[in-house]
């Protein structure tokens, strides 16, 4: 076991989770050997991600995710309806509906929970809402990391705390930030009620 994941307690979310990158994992083609080689951790710890033994922390579901050239919303449920089911979702007219009963979401490691925003494809974005428990970070560490893509934030309630290389910055109710990605840097709570926040992570177009 290493410090970016815990033990799943109960079912649930979690299983959701590694069921998803299994899936995603096969779909490409790729071994757990050979993930878990791209990730720096042993294909026990894949395994049981993949089991739902352990929850991933949020930075190595984004890891995971890099790694297999996939958005973090595919390890969500599919998202909106496809057209003409239940619950009001078409693409006929160029339109793509999600009720707010289809919003799915999942559990990771130490209670962050992560919400999936966008319904159906966004093709190039990841628009997600994130809820950090008290004491919870993005990283199970004090090490900074980073990913893909570019990132924007606003959040809804509570606080979080970005550590980056040089400074530590408190965003709370109501206000924004944006910053690359690559910039190294850890998302936490050290608030003492839940920090919800709405985030939006823009990739760069294949070939840019």
């Amino acid at each position: 076991m290493t410090d970016a994941e815990t033990p799943l307690a109960s079912s649930g979310p979690g299983l959701l989770v590694g069921s998803r990158v299994r899936d995603l994992r096969t779909q490409q083609g790729m071994s757990a050997r050979s993930l878990a080689l791209r990730l720096g951790i042993s294909p026990s710890a894949i395994s049981q991600i993949e089991r739902g033994v352990l929850q991933p922390s949020v930075s190595r579901l984004i890891a995971i995710t890099d790694a297999l050239g996939v958005p973090l919303a595919a390890v969500f449920d599919s998202g909106a309806a496809p057209a003409g089911a239940p619950g009001g979702a078409t693409t006929d007219t160029g339109f793509v509906l999600q009720r707010a009963a289809q919003s799915s979401a999942v559990e990771l490691d130490g209670g962050v929970r992560f919400r999936r925003l966008s319904p159906g494809d966004s093709p190039g974005i990841d628009y997600f809402e994130s809820t950090y428990p008290p004491g919870t970070a993005a990283h199970a560490d004090a090490d900074l990391f980073r990913h893909e893509g570019y990132e924007v934030g606003t959040v809804m309630s509570g606080e979080l705390t970005i550590d980056f290389d040089a400074e530590r910055v408190i965003v709370r109710a109501g206000d924004s930030i944006s910053y690359p990605c690559s910039l190294p840097h850890r998302i936490h709570n050290t608030g003492a009620e839940d920090a919800v926040a709405r985030w939006l992570i823009v990739h760069s177009a294949p070939g840019a």
